[in-house]
């Protein structure tokens, strides 16, 4: 079995030449001029990425460090302004948190984000993950940093056939043994950049890979089989109701509550299929106009969507004018919904 050092210095090697160019990036060559990350930048993307796609996260971040260029800058940001931004990427508490881990940087920290890992577990919002990740790439810490493409890497790599999640702590074990003391912040975005592009799940390049010499899964001929993976159980499907109401082309909307699911988001008064919500917001003739799907991470769900418009008062949210309404603040459920009856509605 090759040593790592060779193997960490092998794959350092293949990044210098092939190293993805992202936004939040600094490049391999610049980092070697001494030009350190931004860590509020690489903090952002890290959050941002949970989750999520690169390429779904890009537009998301120039828009964010367009309008809150430094940490400061977005925890003076009003609530609401940052939920809007971040409606459509989804898993909502993020941003939450976002903005709680800001505001502790400026209140507890004088505006910098602490320069260990250890320190950045204790800001919130801020798990092992992402704090491996900051440490190692805007300090150098050589810390380790496991996410999926690191699993898989690592899995192949040492042929650990052990099914995930239940191999998650010997993948971090081995993972760490790879980790080098120079350039670790480069290695751990080369080790994601390799399970990215190189090492993928189901069509693995292994010709070009820098590590197919030493890789024992590649050997056994089993790379696409691995990591393997306890079967997940079969999610449930809710059901529930939207009522979009609307005057004079104003739309009726309401802020959600803090807690739980879309939380602090503006949404589209529903029924308590999400544990919050009531009943319709108004006596109306509201009528079905079709409905909308939408996958969460834990159940399927399917929304009614009925429509009508509004005379009297309504007991819960607040009218938008159509001039002030933007659909793309909407979580991506709820946008669904506008979708199916803006036509009705602006018809």
């Amino acid at each position: 079995m090759q040593d790592p050092e060779s193997l960490s210095t092998q794959l350092l090697a293949w990044y210098d030449r092939h190293a993805r160019v992202m936004p939040w990036r600094v490049s391999p060559l610049d980092c070697a001029a001494g030009i350190r990350p931004d860590p509020y930048r690489v903090w952002l993307s890290e959050v941002m990425l949970q989750q999520t796609t690169v390429a779904a996260v890009k537009d998301y971040f120039h828009r964010f460090t367009a309008r809150w260029p430094t940490v400061a800058a977005l925890a003076a940001a009003p609530d609401a302004d940052v939920m809007g931004e971040w409606a459509g990427l989804g898993y909502y508490a993020r941003a939450r948190n976002l903005l709680k881990c800001a505001r502790a940087v400026v209140a507890d920290h004088g505006g910098r984000f602490p320069d260990t890992r250890e320190g950045l577990l204790t800001l919130p919002g801020i798990g092992p993950y992402t704090a491996s990740a900051i440490a190692a790439i805007a300090f150098d810490e050589p810390a380790t940093v496991v996410d999926g493409n690191v699993e898989r890497v690592i899995a192949r790599l040492r042929l650990v056939e052990t099914p995930l999640p239940a191999a998650k702590a010997e993948l971090t074990t081995l993972a760490a043994r790879l980790t080098p003391a120079i350039r670790p912040g480069d290695y751990a975005q080369a080790i994601m950049d390799l399970g990215a592009t190189i090492c993928t799940p189901r069509s693995p390049a292994c010709g070009i890979c820098p590590w197919t010499h030493a890789c024992l899964a590649r050997a056994e001929g089993v790379q696409t089989d691995l990591p393997r993976k306890s079967p997940k159980p079969e999610k449930p499907t809710r059901h529930g109701t939207l009522w979009l109401g609307h005057r004079d082309g104003a739309i009726l909307l309401e802020r959600r509550p803090d807690r739980g699911l879309l939380g602090g988001m503006l949404g589209i008064p529903g029924d308590g299929w999400d544990g919050q919500g009531g009943p319709a917001p108004a006596s109306a003739d509201w009528h079905a106009i079709g409905e909308v799907r939408h996958t969460f991470t834990h159940f399927h769900l399917i929304l009614t969507v009925l429509t009508a418009r509004l005379y009297g008062p309504p007991t819960r949210g607040d009218f938008v004018p159509r001039h002030d309404f933007r659909s793309g603040a909407l979580p991506t459920v709820m946008r669904k919904a506008w979708d199916l009856a803006r036509h009705e509605i602006e018809s």
